[in-house]
């Protein structure tokens, strides 16, 4: 009973910090905001400077009911075999929310198999500065983020799963793939 207590206190906690709204922006173009996080294996990292050198998809989330949108781009990715390593990136806003980091983490690393920890990286501290850049209306929908070897986004998408949007994902990161072995 205490932990439900508990859990409920979080909750209500959580759910009410850093409530501003953001008009949604088309990244395209622009360098992803430089951001530190900290993979569900404990592993800290710089984005995107961690994948400099290489395209990466960052899937950006900002509330538990993102995940569902981003399951489906998963899988889509996946079915299609997309070459492109992919990072979710939940990006939680807010004093509290980076006061219950460890709980919260805890609580993701509960529904996800050990074997994909590495390819969860939260961003407690910096939140807002992705928040800012790409806007926060219609949350429960990712922001897929395509970005180039430097860190700029190549292609952006965040009104929610889309079969044709995965396919043209797909078709792009197969033509980089292609520039870059020739």
């Amino acid at each position: 009973m205490r932990s439900l207590i508990l859990s409920l206190i979080v909750l209500v906690m959580v759910s009410g910090c850093g409530a501003s709204t953001y008009e949604n922006r088309d990244t395209v173009g622009k360098i992803f905001p430089s951001v530190t996080g900290e993979s569900l294996e404990e592993k800290a990292y710089k984005l995107p400077e961690a994948f400099a050198g290489k395209p990466v998809l960052l899937m950006v989330g900002y509330i538990q009911r993102t995940q569902f949108d981003l399951d489906r781009w998963i899988l889509g990715l996946v079915q299609l075999k997309t070459p492109v390593t992919f990072v979710e990136v939940p990006t939680i806003k807010g004093l509290m929310p980076g006061l219950f980091a460890n709980w919260i983490d805890s609580a993701m690393r509960k529904g996800i198999p050990k074997e994909d920890w590495g390819g969860v990286i939260t961003v407690y501290g910096d939140a807002s500065k992705i928040v800012e850049w790409t806007g926060n209306v219609l949350p429960e929908n990712g922001r897929i983020c395509l970005l180039d070897e430097t860190g700029k986004v190549i292609w952006f998408h965040d009104r929610g799963y889309s079969a044709a949007k995965v396919s043209e994902l797909d078709k792009l990161v197969r033509s980089l793939s292609k520039k870059t072995s020739d």
